[in-house]
């Protein structure tokens, strides 16, 4: 029987979310100039609206991977899509401080599932040795949509003003909702998927049947989880992958206007360039990875490679600090772009070392590490620039911290494999 491709779609679906998913968390950045002069909010207020969204994003992982054990991908991930997309509409009212904190802390814990949903995905619907390139795709998806959509998005605020560009792509998200619930299901539930197909992910590691590997939730799994060299390892340097993806999220455009001096209109479109050149390093980790795989690498080289250098390489962004040419600084910070995106490819890992019964709590514990950088990361970048006048010394933060996970992956990672329940 000829295999199906019903797992292609899957990944569709999972990389146009992923794509919403970023357009909604980053077009905050894009108004931060013009929404912080109307409603009166200095750099270091505007550090806290940035970082507001990750702290109930990261208080919410534990919980939202639960969820996504207990109930499914389809439900869970519907309700979570429809209502980050609502609060992220509802900031083009926002009058001032207070009500734009409460939106980004709602919309934080509305997007928490969102992660974990694609680790579990491709866990159950990808054979182990397709999952670095369908990670690579989806986390491709997030970058390229924001090159690609950056300039609108830029010339949307231009012409009709930054309350009508969060309107816009809220909305959008609210419709997309539709379409998930519409096409979404498990492999064991799909009719588009044949018989040919699940052995053929199931015989590659994929967990083709949800009821089999389903998992009561106890808080004992927690504490073991961390326990594991390879799930603490990568909590580390996923937390420290993240900081460099965060501040192209939050400050970059700013940096641009600010420390660089460029008119805002050109930094619309010079902002693509890094987004595409991270989302040129999503693929080329993952293609990297799934290559040496087949060629007989073994499982902790072959995915931890592409994801060491990528670390070590991001730290190139502090040396944007002693260059005047702003070619020369865009340069580099499209290698520190493009070196964060292989990195970005860690989720990959999680899928490969996470006990079958909690994929999404494994998923949902990785992701709170990350995004405990999305906490920490824009408050240090607002408070060095307030304190400061300079993004020199948050250059030099960002850096450092890059080296830190690249050192855990080295060091305390360890063997890669599947984390058994006692």
């Amino acid at each position: 029987m000829t295999r199906s491709r019903a797992r292609f779609v899957i990944l569709a679906l999972i990389a146009i979310g992923t794509t919403i998913n970023y357009l909604d968390r980053s077009v905050v950045g894009i108004a931060a100039p013009t929404m912080s002069r109307e409603l009166g909010l200095n750099a270091a207020l505007m550090g806290v609206i940035f970082s507001a969204f990750s702290w109930t994003y990261t208080a919410s992982q534990i919980p939202a991977g639960i969820l996504l054990d207990r109930f499914g991908t389809r439900t869970i991930y519907y309700a979570a899509l429809t209502l980050w997309s609502l609060f992220t509409g509802l900031q083009c009212l926002a009058t001032g401080f207070f009500s734009l904190l409460g939106l980004r802390l709602s919309m934080g814990v509305a997007e928490a599932p969102c992660f974990p949903t694609n680790s579990r995905v491709v866990a159950m619907w990808f054979p182990q040795h397709e999952r670095a390139r369908a990670t690579g795709v989806y986390t491709f998806a997030e970058y390229i949509g924001l090159a690609f959509l950056t300039p609108l998005l830029f010339w949307i605020q231009a012409e009709f003003g930054w309350r009508m560009l969060f309107a816009i792509v809220g909305g959008a998200g609210i419709a997309y909702g539709f379409v998930w619930w519409s096409k979404y299901r498990e492999p064991h539930a799909a009719k588009t998927v044949n018989q040919a197909e699940l052995d053929y992910i199931e015989a590659g590691g994929g967990v083709v049947s949800g009821a089999k590997t389903s998992q009561r939730f106890e808080w004992s799994q927690i504490p073991y989880l961390l326990r594991q060299r390879a799930m603490a390892g990568i909590c580390i340097g996923q937390f420290a992958c993240n900081s460099t993806n965060v501040f192209f999220l939050t400050w970059f455009p700013t940096y641009l206007s600010q420390e660089r001096h460029m008119e805002w209109l050109k930094v619309g479109w010079i902002a693509v360039l890094p987004f595409i050149a991270a989302s040129v390093g999503t693929l080329v980790g993952g293609w990297i990875s799934d290559a040496l795989l087949r060629r007989g690498v073994s499982l902790n080289w072959a995915r931890k490679g592409p994801v060491i250098t990528g670390l070590l390489l991001a730290s190139v962004i502090v040396t944007a600090n002693y260059v005047r040419s702003d070619a020369v600084v865009i340069a580099i910070l499209c290698v520190a772009y493009f070196a964060q995106g292989m990195s970005a490819l860690a989720w990959m890992i999680v899928s490969d070392i996470a006990p079958k019964g909690l994929l999404g709590l494994s998923g949902g514990i990785f992701n709170l590490f990350a995004n405990a950088a999305g906490i920490v990361t824009p408050l240090m970048i607002g408070l060095i620039v307030n304190a400061t006048g300079s993004f020199v010394g948050a250059l030099a933060f960002i850096s450092v911290v890059t080296l830190t996970g690249a050192l855990s992956y080295i060091f305390v990672v360890g063997d890669l494999k599947r984390i058994e329940l006692n």
